[in-house]
């Protein structure tokens, strides 16, 4: 079953349309939601959340109408929200529990659910702790540790690292890790920053404008028309290159020890004429893989 099913989903604010005919099915996995600060992510995920109400279209989420039965859809899903959300005078553990208890968890199975989550999130020891004394760090976590108390199937991280220094983004994007692989959760992470984007997910959706943009696999976001080849040496061949070039092989570029080629032909022939040069050129090569555009690249291609 598909995570999430829309289908010419348009939300307006007034006039404004802030989603617009969208159209597109999201598969289980880790998936993110791409695109530029004011692009429409949160709105869609509200949508997805039954908090707006969409204009015109259609969204299912875990197979149930966002329209119909907007509540079921929030106990199924845990949302972690880009602003924080905590509740001044409580206590980490009693805040998640009561949030727990909010989802249908009877209150002796919400503070043990309590307990294990804030484990699981780092915040062990400051569970006692009111939420308002926290380090942005820790509230961070603790508003991951909220969305994951009920045990949802879905989990919606709306800028996930905001506000984090190198090292809480390194363990929170860690966590996001553990979560989409080991603990078999669905996991939808929106975000404007490409890096966690790549080093969490398989798949990303690019809204721009409140529109779908784009839609695939980052492996296949990342590839190159044409198929090219870089070439890293042991040190730099001039008869190398003349050799590549005996081939019918393109040098495109070339920087020191590391060079690109390019050359018609299924990619184990062109890797065969490569390694051919390189015997009679006496070249060492120490890497030799197909060359990709960062993501980067890819997402400033799609919306322009």
């Amino acid at each position: 079953m598909p995570v999430v099913e829309l289908k010419n989903l348009t939300v307006q604010y007034g006039e404004f349309k802030a989603l617009q005919d969208f159209t597109c099915t999201i598969p289980e996995g880790c998936i993110g939601l791409l695109g530029p600060n004011g692009a429409g992510k949160t709105t869609l995920i509200k949508t997805l959340l039954g908090f707006v109400e969409p204009a015109e279209g259609s969204a299912k989420v875990l197979g149930i109408d966002i329209t119909k039965e907007p509540r079921e859809v929030r106990r199924r899903v845990g949302y972690m929200p880009e602003q924080d959300c905590h509740i001044p005078g409580m206590t980490g553990v009693g805040y998640v529990a009561y949030l727990a208890e909010l989802a249908g968890l009877p209150p002796n199975q919400a503070l043990r659910r309590a307990h294990e989550v804030l484990e699981y999130c780092g915040l062990g020891e400051a569970r006692y702790r009111n939420v308002e004394t926290f380090s942005t760090g820790m509230k961070q976590r603790i508003k991951l540790a909220q969305a994951l108390v009920h045990g949802p199937k879905l989990l919606l991280l709306d800028e996930p690292t905001n506000g984090l220094d190198p090292r809480g983004r390194d363990e929170m994007l860690k966590l996001i890790i553990d979560i989409s692989r080991n603990k078999q959760v669905n996991v939808i992470v929106s975000s404007h920053l490409l890096p966690d984007i790549e080093k969490t997910c398989q798949e990303v959706v690019v809204v721009f404008g409140g529109r779908l943009r784009k839609q695939g696999n980052i492996a296949e976001l990342k590839k190159i028309e044409g198929l090219p080849i870089d070439i890293e040496l042991k040190e730099p061949s001039p008869d190398f290159v003349s050799a590549l070039l005996r081939r019918q092989i393109m040098l495109l570029n070339n920087s020191g020890y590391n060079y690109r080629v390019q050359a018609s032909g299924a990619p184990a022939v062109v890797n065969r004429l490569v390694m051919e040069a390189a015997r009679e050129s006496k070249a060492q090569v120490r890497m030799m893989k197909p060359a990709e555009r960062s993501l980067e690249e890819a997402f400033l291609e799609v919306i322009r």
